[in-house]
């Protein structure tokens, strides 16, 4: 230290015991210089003083706590050989000191980060793991519905009018046919629409404002169904009426399952699927960064499908509400609901006989009503796998909420 001042060499000698040795690499030149390091608590966290050594006795320089990306520790059992200090525009320190210079840090009042925790201590670490996949559960639980449902409100009415145009244009060319109902038939059928849409109008509004034109149109293929399109297009398939009819039920049957359409309508279904796949995979993408197509797309499947079955349970609530406000029967559309399913589960059993040279089968003999041959759990909407992949709730379940006209997550 001959190149020192004496009043500063003094103090440096004096305060030895608190100071680290470093060398310190300015940035304007490759070779390292001799320093010592002293920290001292801050109001933010420490500040550190540099005491460059080298000649020409520079003025010590303070920085701030913000002035300094500190380093971390990787383990809390085998420290680093050297730590690197970087001091950003002026340059970096290396101490090899190391045991001095955290406990040096530990008495400046240093504090380690989140991100330090969770590499030295397994125990902080499992706790931050934990709490992102509650997190995560959370916002795919809660947060991604509530938040579709928030942007839903802004949607146009008229885009979700082009979007069903389009739909109903492609499926017309590709998968449904002109329906063959008798003219007559199908303007009865339309007037109980007609009117089941005018008691909607007197239903507590899911969205305030929303009031799309209801509308029912009738096609045939896609089986014994129904569907709602946004924007207020009710589809139903002759297929439906004809299995209404054949099982010998009124159209108090068919009314319900409109009603249940009519629900998809008025809470936007729809439109509240698209936004929450947006929303949810702009949410994986914050969480886990650059999502894989793979990923993104099994989440969307298994979310999609939990949302299905969520909306198919607001519908049945909604069909519920709008029959007694109709003071009409539900007990109808739970028959008919469990007829088609009866009726699929024979044609399924039918059809694998086919395949494995059987034959259809018979009364007497094996077919839907044989224990050995497979059929779908009505009560459970399947088992295992197949259960997460159904969309919609158990039948049996869902009839009976039907016919009491009442279920248990439907609000009061």
């Amino acid at each position: 230290m001959a190149d020192l001042s004496a009043p500063r060499a003094a103090a440096l000698a004096a305060d030895a015991s608190a100071l680290v040795p470093a060398r310190w690499y300015d940035g304007l030149s490759s070779k390292g210089q001799p320093a010592l390091v002293g920290l001292a608590p801050g109001a933010r966290g420490p500040t550190l003083t540099l005491h460059p050594l080298g000649p020409g006795g520079a003025a010590p320089r303070v920085f701030g706590f913000r002035d300094v990306d500190w380093p971390e520790a990787w383990s809390a059992d085998r420290p680093p050989p050297r730590v690197v200090v970087d001091l950003r525009d002026h340059g970096s320190l290396e101490i090899e000191a190391v045991d001095a210079w955290q406990a040096a840090m530990r008495s400046a009042g240093h504090r380690p980060g989140i991100a330090q925790r969770m590499q030295t201590r397994w125990t902080v670490l499992a706790a931050m793991v934990l709490a992102s996949v509650l997190a995560l559960v959370l916002f795919y639980r809660y947060g991604t519905p509530w938040a579709a449902t928030q942007l839903t409100r802004h949607v146009p009415i008229g885009w979700e009018t082009a979007l069903s145009d389009n739909a109903m244009r492609q499926m017309d060319e590709r998968t449904l046919k002109p329906s063959q109902l008798p003219a007559a038939r199908q303007a009865q059928l339309r007037e109980r629409f007609d009117a089941l849409a005018m008691q909607s109008r007197a239903m507590p509004p899911r969205y305030g404002g929303y009031a799309p034109r209801l509308q029912l149109d009738f096609r045939q293929g896609m089986g014994a169904n129904a569907f709602a399109l946004p924007g207020g297009r009710v589809v139903m398939t002759d297929g439906l009426a004809l299995a209404a009819a054949r099982n010998g039920m009124s159209d108090d049957a068919l009314i319900g399952v409109l009603a249940h359409e009519i629900g998809h309508v008025v809470h936007r279904h729809t439109t509240r699927t698209v936004v929450e796949q947006g929303v949810l995979n702009i949410g994986l993408g914050l969480a886990l960064g650059d999502v894989s197509g793979l990923l993104s797309t099994g989440g969307a499947l298994l979310t999609g499908l939990a949302y299905s079955r969520d909306h198919e349970r607001e519908a049945d609530c909604y069909a519920i509400a709008l029959m007694d406000q109709a003071r009409l029967p539900t007990a109808p559309m739970a028959d008919l609901l469990l007829a088609i399913a009866r009726d699929q589960e024979k044609s399924d059993a039918d059809t694998k006989a086919k395949a494995s040279g059987q034959g259809p089968q018979k009364n007497g003999g094996q077919g839907a009503g044989d224990s050995t041959a497979p059929r779908p759990d009505l009560k459970h909407g399947g088992e295992g796998l197949m259960s997460l992949l159904n969309s919609h709730p158990g039948t049996v379940q869902r009839a009976t909420e039907l016919r009491e006209g009442r279920a248990p997550h439907c609000a009061r």
